[in-house]
Protein backbone atom coordinates (compact mmCIF):
# COMPACT_ATOMS: atom_id res chain seq x y z
CA UNK A 1 0.00 0.00 0.00
CA UNK A 2 1.40 3.38 -1.04
CA UNK A 3 0.65 6.11 1.50
CA UNK A 4 0.00 9.66 0.38
CA UNK A 5 2.02 12.46 1.92
CA UNK A 6 -0.87 13.74 4.06
CA UNK A 7 -1.40 10.35 5.68
CA UNK A 8 2.33 9.93 6.27
CA UNK A 9 2.38 13.28 8.07
CA UNK A 10 -0.57 12.25 10.25
CA UNK A 11 1.13 8.96 11.16
CA UNK A 12 4.38 10.76 11.98
CA UNK A 13 2.57 13.30 14.18
CA UNK A 14 0.53 10.67 16.05
CA UNK A 15 3.64 8.55 16.59
CA UNK A 16 5.76 11.43 17.88
CA UNK A 17 3.05 12.43 20.34
CA UNK A 18 2.42 8.84 21.39
CA UNK A 19 6.10 8.17 22.07
CA UNK A 20 6.47 11.26 24.27
CA UNK A 21 6.43 10.72 28.05
CA UNK A 22 3.63 12.51 29.88
CA UNK A 23 1.92 10.94 32.87
CA UNK A 24 -0.58 13.29 34.55
CA UNK A 25 1.16 16.30 36.07
CA UNK A 26 4.39 15.65 34.11
CA UNK A 27 3.31 16.49 30.56
CA UNK A 28 6.50 18.47 29.76
CA UNK A 29 7.78 16.18 26.98
CA UNK A 30 4.41 16.21 25.25
CA UNK A 31 4.23 20.00 25.37
CA UNK A 32 7.62 20.24 23.71
CA UNK A 33 6.28 18.19 20.80
CA UNK A 34 3.11 20.31 20.64
CA UNK A 35 5.14 23.52 20.65
CA UNK A 36 7.25 22.31 17.71
CA UNK A 37 4.16 21.57 15.64
CA UNK A 38 2.14 24.68 16.48
CA UNK A 39 4.77 27.42 16.34
CA UNK A 40 3.58 28.61 12.92
CA UNK A 41 -0.14 28.30 13.72
CA UNK A 42 -0.59 30.96 16.39
CA UNK A 43 0.48 32.34 19.73
CA UNK A 44 1.39 29.67 22.26
CA UNK A 45 1.37 29.92 26.05
CA UNK A 46 1.20 27.65 29.10
CA UNK A 47 0.02 27.95 32.68
CA UNK A 48 1.17 26.51 36.00
CA UNK A 49 -0.82 23.28 35.53
CA UNK A 50 1.00 22.63 32.23
CA UNK A 51 -2.08 23.42 30.19
CA UNK A 52 -1.00 24.69 26.78
CA UNK A 53 -2.89 27.18 24.61
CA UNK A 54 -2.60 28.09 20.93
CA UNK A 55 -4.54 31.19 19.78
CA UNK A 56 -4.99 31.58 16.04
CA UNK A 57 -4.88 35.39 16.01
CA UNK A 58 -8.12 35.95 14.11
CA UNK A 59 -10.38 38.98 14.75
CA UNK A 60 -11.13 39.02 18.52
CA UNK A 61 -14.69 40.18 17.81
CA UNK A 62 -15.50 36.78 16.26
CA UNK A 63 -17.10 34.07 18.42
CA UNK A 64 -14.54 31.67 19.89
CA UNK A 65 -14.26 27.93 19.31
CA UNK A 66 -12.24 25.95 21.85
CA UNK A 67 -10.64 22.83 20.43
CA UNK A 68 -9.95 20.65 23.44
CA UNK A 69 -7.80 17.59 24.07
CA UNK A 70 -5.79 16.35 27.01
CA UNK A 71 -2.05 15.79 26.86
CA UNK A 72 -1.57 13.39 29.79
CA UNK A 73 -1.56 9.61 29.86
CA UNK A 74 -2.14 6.96 32.49
CA UNK A 75 0.98 5.69 34.22
CA UNK A 76 2.56 5.26 37.61
CA UNK A 77 4.57 7.04 40.32
CA UNK A 78 7.33 5.73 42.56
CA UNK A 79 5.95 5.39 46.07
CA UNK A 80 8.85 3.88 48.02
CA UNK A 81 12.33 2.42 47.52
CA UNK A 82 12.94 -0.95 49.13
CA UNK A 83 16.28 -1.91 50.71
CA UNK A 84 16.85 -4.42 47.85
CA UNK A 85 16.47 -1.68 45.19
CA UNK A 86 12.94 -2.54 44.10
CA UNK A 87 10.57 0.38 43.51
CA UNK A 88 7.10 0.29 44.99
CA UNK A 89 4.63 2.37 42.99
CA UNK A 90 1.10 3.68 42.78
CA UNK A 91 -1.12 4.10 39.72
CA UNK A 92 -1.88 7.40 38.01
CA UNK A 93 -5.22 7.17 36.25
CA UNK A 94 -7.44 4.12 35.84
CA UNK A 95 -5.76 0.71 35.49
CA UNK A 96 -6.95 -2.88 35.68
CA UNK A 97 -4.28 -4.50 37.86
CA UNK A 98 -4.00 -7.65 35.74
CA UNK A 99 -2.87 -5.51 32.77
CA UNK A 100 0.10 -4.04 34.65
CA UNK A 101 2.74 -6.76 35.32
CA UNK A 102 5.41 -8.15 32.96
CA UNK A 103 5.64 -4.95 30.92
CA UNK A 104 8.56 -2.57 30.54
CA UNK A 105 8.27 1.02 31.71
CA UNK A 106 10.28 4.25 31.65
CA UNK A 107 11.20 5.75 35.02
CA UNK A 108 12.22 9.40 35.23
CA UNK A 109 15.53 10.15 36.95
CA UNK A 110 16.61 13.23 38.89
CA UNK A 111 18.03 14.88 35.75
CA UNK A 112 14.77 14.40 33.80
CA UNK A 113 15.95 11.53 31.62
CA UNK A 114 14.15 8.19 31.56
CA UNK A 115 15.55 4.70 32.18
CA UNK A 116 14.08 1.28 31.51
CA UNK A 117 12.44 -0.86 34.16
CA UNK A 118 10.29 -3.99 34.34
CA UNK A 119 7.09 -4.35 36.37
CA UNK A 120 7.66 -7.53 38.34
CA UNK A 121 5.86 -9.80 40.79
CA UNK A 122 6.95 -12.71 42.98
CA UNK A 123 7.87 -15.67 40.73
CA UNK A 124 5.46 -18.63 40.97
CA UNK A 125 8.35 -20.81 42.22
CA UNK A 126 8.27 -18.91 45.53
CA UNK A 127 4.52 -18.44 45.92
CA UNK A 128 2.32 -20.39 48.28
CA UNK A 129 -0.89 -21.92 46.95
CA UNK A 130 -2.83 -19.19 48.75
CA UNK A 131 -0.73 -16.50 47.08
CA UNK A 132 -1.29 -18.04 43.64
CA UNK A 133 -5.06 -17.95 44.17
CA UNK A 134 -5.25 -14.47 45.71
CA UNK A 135 -6.42 -11.50 43.60
CA UNK A 136 -3.52 -9.50 42.19
CA UNK A 137 -2.95 -6.14 43.88
CA UNK A 138 -0.69 -3.22 42.95
CA UNK A 139 0.94 -3.51 46.37
CA UNK A 140 2.33 -6.91 45.36
CA UNK A 141 4.08 -5.49 42.28
CA UNK A 142 7.39 -3.66 42.00
CA UNK A 143 9.44 -1.93 39.31
CA UNK A 144 12.88 -3.47 38.81
CA UNK A 145 15.49 -1.33 37.02
CA UNK A 146 18.28 -3.80 37.73
CA UNK A 147 19.52 -2.27 40.99
CA UNK A 148 20.45 -4.32 44.05
CA UNK A 149 20.12 -1.75 46.84
CA UNK A 150 18.36 1.40 47.93
CA UNK A 151 21.70 3.22 47.92
CA UNK A 152 22.30 2.25 44.30
CA UNK A 153 18.83 3.50 43.28
CA UNK A 154 19.43 6.89 44.92
CA UNK A 155 23.08 7.52 44.10
CA UNK A 156 23.71 5.61 40.87
CA UNK A 157 20.35 5.37 39.12
CA UNK A 158 19.35 8.77 40.55
CA UNK A 159 15.69 7.79 41.02
CA UNK A 160 13.71 9.68 43.64
CA UNK A 161 10.43 9.24 45.44
CA UNK A 162 7.52 10.52 43.30
CA UNK A 163 9.36 9.85 40.03
CA UNK A 164 6.80 9.55 37.21
CA UNK A 165 6.68 6.28 35.29
CA UNK A 166 5.20 5.69 31.82
CA UNK A 167 4.68 2.57 29.68
CA UNK A 168 7.68 1.81 27.45
CA UNK A 169 6.15 1.53 23.98
CA UNK A 170 7.19 2.82 20.55
CA UNK A 171 4.37 3.42 18.06
CA UNK A 172 4.32 1.51 14.79
CA UNK A 173 1.97 1.51 11.78
CA UNK A 174 0.64 -1.48 9.83
CA UNK A 175 0.06 0.10 6.43
CA UNK A 176 -1.50 -3.04 4.96
CA UNK A 177 -4.40 -2.92 7.42
CA UNK A 178 -4.44 0.78 8.38
CA UNK A 179 -3.80 0.07 12.05
CA UNK A 180 -1.50 2.02 14.32
CA UNK A 181 -0.24 0.54 17.59
CA UNK A 182 1.16 2.55 20.49
CA UNK A 183 0.72 3.93 23.97
CA UNK A 184 -1.26 6.96 25.15
CA UNK A 185 -3.66 7.14 22.19
CA UNK A 186 -5.94 8.35 25.00
CA UNK A 187 -5.37 11.12 24.29
CA UNK A 188 -2.48 11.86 21.98
CA UNK A 189 -4.95 11.11 19.18
CA UNK A 190 -6.80 14.20 20.41
CA UNK A 191 -3.61 16.27 20.55
CA UNK A 192 -2.79 15.33 16.96
CA UNK A 193 -6.38 16.19 15.96
CA UNK A 194 -6.27 19.70 17.43
CA UNK A 195 -2.90 20.40 15.81
CA UNK A 196 -4.10 19.11 12.42
CA UNK A 197 -7.40 21.00 12.43
CA UNK A 198 -5.76 24.30 13.37
CA UNK A 199 -2.97 23.85 10.84
CA UNK A 200 -5.32 23.00 7.99
CA UNK A 201 -7.73 25.87 8.75
CA UNK A 202 -4.96 28.42 9.28
CA UNK A 203 -5.53 30.28 6.02
CA UNK A 204 -9.30 29.76 5.76
CA UNK A 205 -11.73 32.69 5.96
CA UNK A 206 -13.85 31.67 8.95
CA UNK A 207 -16.77 33.13 10.87
CA UNK A 208 -15.08 32.13 14.15
CA UNK A 209 -11.67 32.27 15.81
CA UNK A 210 -10.02 29.20 17.33
CA UNK A 211 -8.04 28.46 20.45
CA UNK A 212 -6.51 25.05 20.85
CA UNK A 213 -6.37 24.02 24.51
CA UNK A 214 -4.19 21.05 25.46
CA UNK A 215 -5.34 20.20 28.97
CA UNK A 216 -3.29 18.50 31.64
CA UNK A 217 -4.37 15.94 34.24
CA UNK A 218 -7.56 14.66 32.60
CA UNK A 219 -6.86 11.12 33.75
CA UNK A 220 -7.04 12.14 37.42
CA UNK A 221 -10.32 14.08 37.29
CA UNK A 222 -10.43 16.46 34.27
CA UNK A 223 -8.43 18.96 36.34
CA UNK A 224 -6.68 20.80 33.53
CA UNK A 225 -9.84 21.46 31.51
CA UNK A 226 -11.48 22.98 34.58
CA UNK A 227 -8.87 25.72 34.20
CA UNK A 228 -8.67 25.91 30.38
CA UNK A 229 -12.42 26.46 29.98
CA UNK A 230 -12.33 29.43 32.33
CA UNK A 231 -9.20 30.80 30.70
CA UNK A 232 -10.44 30.47 27.11
CA UNK A 233 -14.11 31.34 27.78
CA UNK A 234 -15.32 29.78 24.52
CA UNK A 235 -18.66 30.28 22.82
CA UNK A 236 -18.62 26.67 21.63
CA UNK A 237 -16.27 23.70 22.05
CA UNK A 238 -15.19 20.57 20.18
CA UNK A 239 -13.62 17.99 22.46
CA UNK A 240 -11.30 15.40 20.90
CA UNK A 241 -10.80 12.15 22.78
CA UNK A 242 -9.22 8.74 22.34
CA UNK A 243 -12.26 6.72 23.38
CA UNK A 244 -12.36 3.06 24.40
CA UNK A 245 -13.37 0.83 21.50
CA UNK A 246 -16.11 -1.68 22.25
CA UNK A 247 -15.95 -3.91 19.16
CA UNK A 248 -14.15 -6.76 20.96
CA UNK A 249 -16.13 -6.74 24.19
CA UNK A 250 -19.89 -6.49 23.40
CA UNK A 251 -22.32 -8.27 21.06
CA UNK A 252 -22.37 -6.99 17.47
CA UNK A 253 -25.70 -5.23 17.88
CA UNK A 254 -24.34 -3.18 20.80
CA UNK A 255 -21.13 -2.03 19.09
CA UNK A 256 -20.95 1.78 18.90
CA UNK A 257 -17.21 2.47 18.91
CA UNK A 258 -15.60 0.10 16.42
CA UNK A 259 -12.09 0.59 15.10
CA UNK A 260 -12.15 1.42 11.39
CA UNK A 261 -15.75 2.64 11.19
CA UNK A 262 -15.23 6.34 11.79
CA UNK A 263 -15.03 8.68 14.77
CA UNK A 264 -17.55 8.28 17.57
CA UNK A 265 -19.88 11.09 18.70
CA UNK A 266 -21.33 10.29 22.11
CA UNK A 267 -24.75 11.55 23.15
CA UNK A 268 -24.24 10.99 26.87
CA UNK A 269 -21.76 9.63 29.39
CA UNK A 270 -21.48 9.60 33.18
CA UNK A 271 -20.89 13.35 33.45
CA UNK A 272 -22.27 15.04 30.33
CA UNK A 273 -25.39 15.11 28.19
CA UNK A 274 -24.13 16.39 24.85
CA UNK A 275 -25.84 19.53 23.57
CA UNK A 276 -28.42 17.84 21.31
CA UNK A 277 -28.65 20.72 18.84
CA UNK A 278 -24.89 20.94 18.26
CA UNK A 279 -24.71 17.14 18.15
CA UNK A 280 -27.45 16.94 15.52
CA UNK A 281 -25.76 19.67 13.48
CA UNK A 282 -22.50 17.70 13.41
CA UNK A 283 -24.14 14.35 12.69
CA UNK A 284 -26.34 15.70 9.89
CA UNK A 285 -23.29 17.33 8.33
CA UNK A 286 -21.34 14.07 8.50
CA UNK A 287 -24.13 12.19 6.75
CA UNK A 288 -24.49 14.94 4.15
CA UNK A 289 -20.77 14.85 3.32
CA UNK A 290 -20.40 11.08 3.51
CA UNK A 291 -18.05 11.16 6.50
CA UNK A 292 -18.38 7.86 8.41
CA UNK A 293 -19.34 8.40 12.04
CA UNK A 294 -20.61 6.30 14.93
CA UNK A 295 -23.10 7.34 17.59
CA UNK A 296 -22.81 6.16 21.17
CA UNK A 297 -24.81 6.21 24.37
CA UNK A 298 -22.46 5.64 27.32
CA UNK A 299 -23.37 5.06 30.96
CA UNK A 300 -19.79 5.39 32.21
CA UNK A 301 -16.68 7.41 31.49
CA UNK A 302 -16.26 11.13 30.98
CA UNK A 303 -14.22 13.65 29.01
CA UNK A 304 -13.03 17.24 29.36
CA UNK A 305 -16.42 18.15 27.92
CA UNK A 306 -17.93 17.46 31.33
CA UNK A 307 -16.40 20.61 32.78
CA UNK A 308 -16.21 22.68 29.60
CA UNK A 309 -19.94 22.47 28.92
CA UNK A 310 -20.68 23.67 32.48
CA UNK A 311 -18.14 26.50 32.46
CA UNK A 312 -18.94 30.20 32.43
CA UNK A 313 -22.65 30.45 31.52
CA UNK A 314 -22.71 27.11 29.72
CA UNK A 315 -20.90 26.10 26.52
CA UNK A 316 -22.38 23.98 23.71
CA UNK A 317 -19.91 21.13 23.23
CA UNK A 318 -19.58 17.91 21.28
CA UNK A 319 -17.08 15.07 21.63
CA UNK A 320 -15.34 13.59 18.59
CA UNK A 321 -13.77 10.33 19.76
CA UNK A 322 -11.17 8.26 17.92
CA UNK A 323 -11.78 4.59 18.82
CA UNK A 324 -8.88 3.00 20.73
CA UNK A 325 -8.77 -0.68 21.56
CA UNK A 326 -7.31 -1.42 25.00
CA UNK A 327 -7.13 2.16 26.26
CA UNK A 328 -5.51 2.46 29.69
CA UNK A 329 -3.07 -0.37 28.95
CA UNK A 330 0.44 -0.37 27.49
CA UNK A 331 -0.77 -0.88 23.92
CA UNK A 332 -3.61 0.76 22.05
CA UNK A 333 -4.79 -0.07 18.52
CA UNK A 334 -6.47 2.54 16.31
CA UNK A 335 -7.22 3.33 12.69
CA UNK A 336 -5.55 6.33 11.09
CA UNK A 337 -8.57 6.61 8.78
CA UNK A 338 -10.79 7.12 11.84
CA UNK A 339 -8.43 9.88 12.93
CA UNK A 340 -8.51 11.50 9.49
CA UNK A 341 -12.30 11.43 9.37
CA UNK A 342 -12.47 13.02 12.82
CA UNK A 343 -10.23 15.85 11.63
CA UNK A 344 -12.28 16.23 8.45
CA UNK A 345 -15.57 16.43 10.34
CA UNK A 346 -14.24 19.03 12.78
CA UNK A 347 -12.94 21.18 9.93
CA UNK A 348 -16.26 21.05 8.09
CA UNK A 349 -18.20 21.91 11.26
CA UNK A 350 -15.97 24.90 12.01
CA UNK A 351 -16.25 26.20 8.43
CA UNK A 352 -20.01 26.48 8.93
CA UNK A 353 -19.97 28.15 12.33
CA UNK A 354 -20.70 31.81 12.92
CA UNK A 355 -22.45 33.78 15.62
CA UNK A 356 -25.91 33.06 14.21
CA UNK A 357 -25.33 29.30 13.93
CA UNK A 358 -23.84 29.07 17.42
CA UNK A 359 -26.89 30.91 18.74
CA UNK A 360 -29.07 28.03 17.47
CA UNK A 361 -27.28 25.61 19.78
Amino acid sequence: MVLDMEKKEYISLISELSNANGVSGFEDDVLRVIERHTGDIGKGSRDSLLNYYVEDGRDPSLPLVQLDCHSDEVGFMVKAIRPDGMLEFTTIGGWVVSNIPAHTVRVMTADGSYILGVIASKPPHFMTEAEKKAPLEVSSLVIDVGATSRDEIINDYRIRIAAPVVPDVTAFYDDRHDRIFGKAFDNRMGCASVISVMKELKDEDLGVRITGAFASQEEVGVRGATVTANHVKPDVAIVFEGCPADDTVVPDYQVQTAVGKGPMLRHIDARMITNPRFQRFALDLAYELGIPVQEAVRTGGATDGSVINLSNLGVPAIVIGIPVRYAHTHYGISSVSDFMNGVKLAKEVIKRLDRKQIGRF
